[in-house]
């Protein structure tokens, strides 16, 4: 990529990031942006189509980010779903300040349907047969939206408490995946 576009990005996202920190998503105008990222409105136009389509690049680009931050997650098994549900509370827990920019207020559960799809998408590639299976897909909802939802109600948690007691509870559902 050409690095004046990569700081023209850089400039929209970071702008967007300190408006979006401060108020909803519906109260950020193309206006105060470009004026904050000092570009003008043709720049941001060529680059996204409005402040949602923005919002949506960042969502997904924090999404992929939280994907490959699970190590292995190709190489997870069934009996080994515990140690990947502790990676994804890690990766949550280490975008902390991002998504509770990103995905607050009404966009909170955004993040969690996101996760859930992206995957089981990548683990149904390695187990096909569970993207047939209403049991497997509902358990695994339950583990990484379970997860996340945990994640988002127990923000006082320590990190090793919130870690281990999401991987137990995963751990007594392995007979079930």
């Amino acid at each position: 990529m050409d690095l004046r576009i990569e700081k023209t990005e850089k400039a929209i996202k970071n702008a967007f990031i300190e408006l979006r920190a401060g108020k909803p998503l519906e109260k950020i105008t193309v206006k105060e942006l470009c004026e904050l990222a000092l570009i003008n409105k043709s720049t941001f136009y060529s680059h996204y189509e409005d402040i949602y389509a923005l919002s949506e690049a960042m969502e997904q680009e924090t999404v992929d980010s939280i994907i490959r931050s699970i190590d292995h997650l190709e190489d997870y098994t069934p009996d080994s779903f515990d140690v990947f549900t502790r990676e994804l509370c890690l990766a949550f827990m280490s975008q902390t300040s991002l998504i509770n920019i990103l995905f607050s207020g009404r966009g909170q559960s955004h993040l969690g349907i996101r996760l859930d799809n992206a995957i089981k998408d990548v683990i149904s590639r390695k187990y096909p047969e569970y993207r047939k299976d209403p049991e497997k897909q509902i358990l695994l909802s339950y583990c990484i939206q379970g997860a996340y939802h945990a994640y988002l109600n127990n923000p006082e948690a320590d990190a090793e408490t919130f870690v281990q007691t999401v991987e137990n509870i995963v751990r007594c559902l392995r007979p079930l995946l």
